[in-house]
């Protein structure tokens, strides 16, 4: 009887071995613990990727805008005016850019259009700049911002004549999806999930 019961503690022991060197369940916590992780770290890369490939998007808008209006006449260029006609191609050229490369809706196909003229049309006092502002571009009633400044001036070579140009900004506002998932992380967390990019561009006035 004795011998019957220690033969049977011994094979309950190397059982009880066996069973705490299994790695099966190991693999599922690692992986458990370790998913959301790689979640994190692909939309994160996803996200900002998108956030910077939107960036050179409004940029190049930005500069074809100014190629534009650096051709524009200077006639009706006025603090007095509150919308100078030669700005409008401007502000096409822009829109159709940033919907052309896909960051807003096609005009027939979205809720913004330049068809009316954009409203909030502001001249700044004692400023030859005017802003655009073209609102509901996108299911968020994102705003589109144009800003073009007629009478930027630098001074040039050693005589220091000035040069007078246009500078044309563009501000619209990307949105991270990151917001989403750092929550798989740290619950409660909160991370702006929008933010504004805003690039400019300058051209010398040719007229």
């Amino acid at each position: 009887m004795f011998r019957l019961a220690i033969s049977a503690l011994g094979k309950l022991g190397r059982s009880g071995r066996k069973l705490l060197c299994r790695t099966d369940g190991s693999a599922v916590l690692e992986f458990s613990i370790s998913l959301p992780l790689l979640v994190v770290f692909a939309v994160g890369i996803y996200d900002f990727s998108g956030a910077f490939n939107q960036k050179q998007k409004i940029e190049q808008a930005a500069q074809e805008g100014a190629v534009v209006a650096g051709a524009q006449p200077t006639s009706d260029i006025a603090v007095s005016n509150p919308n100078p006609v030669s700005l409008q191609p401007v502000v096409d050229a822009v829109f159709n850019s940033l919907a052309g490369s896909g960051v807003l809706p096609l005009a027939n196909q979205g809720t913004c259009s330049l068809n009316p003229a954009p409203t909030g049309v502001q001249t700044p006092v004692g400023s030859l700049a005017w802003v655009y502002t073209i609102a509901q571009c996108s299911g968020s009633n994102d705003s589109l911002t144009i800003t073009i400044n007629r009478g930027w001036a630098s001074a040039t070579g050693s005589a220091g004549v000035d040069a007078v140009g246009t500078v044309v900004t563009v501000n619209y506002p990307y949105h991270f999806m990151f917001n989403r998932v750092i929550q798989l992380l740290i619950p409660g967390a909160n991370y702006s999930a929008q933010t504004p990019v805003i690039e400019s561009a300058t051209v010398h006035n040719q007229m």
